[in-house]
Formats: C-alpha cells, structure tokens, sequence
C-alpha cells in the first residue's frame, strides 16, 4: 500500500500528501508523505491541517440526516420552511433535491470560486445569490451546486437553531478532534500551504481565495484523521442508524426516472462489482478523497496541497481499497 502511495506522489508532483484508512471496525493507518509547506521546509505529517474542499459536503449531509432522522427536517418541505430569508422562486425545491444536486440552484462564478471577500456568517453567504433564479425546475436536471450547499448548511441552522459550527460539535463521537471552519483569518497550528502546477510542471504558491462563501459546501479544514473517523462514525452508527445512512447512498434518479451518479451527499456507483461511496474536493490549496466501501466498512481517505489530482487520488484509494480489502 504504502509502495502505491509513493509512486502516485511521486508521478503526480504532489508536494504533501496526509492519508487515513479505516478497516475492521477501527482506523488502522495514518501516514503522511512530503512536505506541508515548501518554502519553509515542513514536512507533512498525520496532523498536518488542509481544506476538506466539497469532502465538507458529507458532512453537511450527515447534519441534515440527523436533523431529518429527529424529525426536525422534513426532506420534503420547501427550502424556505427552515432558511425563511431566501426568496420563493419560480418552482418550489427542497432539501433533498439539492442534497442530490436537483434543486436548480446555480454553481458559483469562476470569480467566486477565487473569492477573497470574508463572510462573517452563513447568512451573508446567502446574500450574493439569493436573488438569482433558478436554471431549470427541479427535479429535471442535475447540476452540481457548492451555493446549494449553502442553503443546506442554513437549514441545518434553521431547524436545529444552533450556529452551524456549533451544530456540528454533536460530531464529537465521530472523534473529528482538529475539524472546524476555514478562517483564513484564524492562526490554524499544522495549517498546509497550497500549490498548483504551471505548464511546465512548475510549481506556484495557490491564488487566494477564501472559502467563507461556501463553508458547508467546501468551507471546513481537518486532517486526514478526522476524515477517517467521520467515516469510521458513519459505518458504526454514531452518528445515523444504519436505515437513515443508506439512504445517502441510494442512487438518485430525476423525475423522469433517468438515474444520476449521486445519492443524498454522496456520488454513489460501483468499482469490481463493489458498491462505493466517496467525494472528491478540489479547490486553491488542495485536491482531496474521501473513498468508502459501505458494505465492508473500509474506507481511505487522502489529503493533498496540489491541485488538480483529485481523479488520481480517487484512482489510488480504488487501488489502497484493492489491496487491503
């Protein structure tokens, strides 16, 4: 395994790379590979901190699904039952469409994405889209929407009535010890640095952009670990009885009937005939996996500061998954 995960570093150019993988019940290997912080020489380590990317969006998921599972999110309501401050539009949609993605909700603008204005909350995420309509009726169509994922978080803040930070500290079984917001303000200890490659191959300092505008979508920090015992978590049920946790991974389908390759937070396929659940992340600083096999408990997580090697990262777990299973 580990002779894998050196060769991808290696063939890939990736500066620091942090991995987990959860078998048997428990999380049995942490390690970590090259340097967190080029400039300043610092190697990474198993508690080197990276933006999770959309990896956030399980656990935004998972938050609704408790909630739902309590009775306080019905999947099926009108969005503005739980975030009342976002406008009706011209169809109605809820929070199970836009957990698969089906809502309407637009993606963000290339600016966006390099946003480096700081939004103080999740409420004044909502404020530069808000308004804007929707780009098809719900339930027809799939379009992957981090800003979707927004008004996901503010539901998780409507019907618990809690800070979503604060919602997400009933993930304290779950182990997620260094887990937490993006604060690009905040002096975060382990914190990596960010690269992306020229054409050449040569390596550059990420751009800025700060994640606050899209923090239950692709807004949270953590290392390789915590992902692992989120995912270790989910598989022993601490955090969603296991009815309520299957049906994230249920392949969603469109009115039609017509089937996406993402359930409830989750894209949803299969691998050698294996039923697998994961989410890539990729945005400035990073390229991340979180890989499950549901059936069996395994999971790999890795955490890169290169960009743009989340399909070789999800390629290599596939491959770690393979050898270990």
């Amino acid at each position: 395994m580990e002779a894998a995960i050196n060769l991808a570093v290696h063939r890939y150019g990736i500066p620091g790379l942090s991995a987990a993988v959860v078998s048997g019940g428990a999380l049995r290997f942490t390690a970590a590979y090259g340097t967190a912080d080029v400039e300043n020489a610092v190697p990474a380590t198993p508690l080197t901190i990276y933006r999770l990317a959309s990896v956030s969006k399980p656990v935004t998921a998972t938050a609704v699904m408790q909630l739902a599972a309590r009775g306080k999110i019905d999947l099926d309501a009108p969005i503005q039952r739980y975030v009342p401050a976002y406008p009706e539009k011209q169809w109605p949609f809820t929070c199970r469409q836009l957990l698969c993605h089906q809502a309407g909700v637009r993606q963000w603008t290339d600016e966006e994405f390099h946003n480096t204005r700081h939004y103080a909350s999740l409420a004044a995420a909502l404020e530069f889209f808000k308004n804007d309509p929707l780009v098809f009726e719900p339930g027809t169509r799939t379009l992957y929407s981090s800003l979707g994922y927004n008004l996901l978080g503010a539901a998780v803040e409507g019907a618990s009535g809690q800070d979503y930070l604060d919602y997400l500290r009933v993930f304290t079984p779950a182990g997620m010890e260094t887990a937490g917001i993006d604060d690009v303000f905040a002096l975060i200890p382990h914190r990596a640095q960010g690269y992306q490659k020229g054409a050449g191959g040569e390596l550059y300092n990420s751009s800025l952009s700060d994640t606050s505008n899209r923090v239950p979508g692709g807004g949270l920090v953590g290392t390789a670990e915590d992902v692992g015992r989120f995912a270790l978590a989910l598989h022993t049920g601490a955090l969603l009885k296991k009815e309520t946790r299957e049906q994230m991974f249920v392949r969603q389908r469109t009115r039609d009937g017509r089937p996406t390759g993402y359930g409830l937070g989750w894209a949803v396929g299969t691998d050698r005939g294996r039923r697998e659940v994961y989410h890539l992340g990729g945005q400035p600083r990073v390229s991340t996996v979180l890989y499950m096999l549901p059936d069996s408990g395994l999971a790999v997580v890795f955490l890169s500061n290169l960009e743009g090697v989340g399909t070789p990262l999800l390629d290599l777990a596939r491959q770690v998954a393979e050898i270990i299973r």
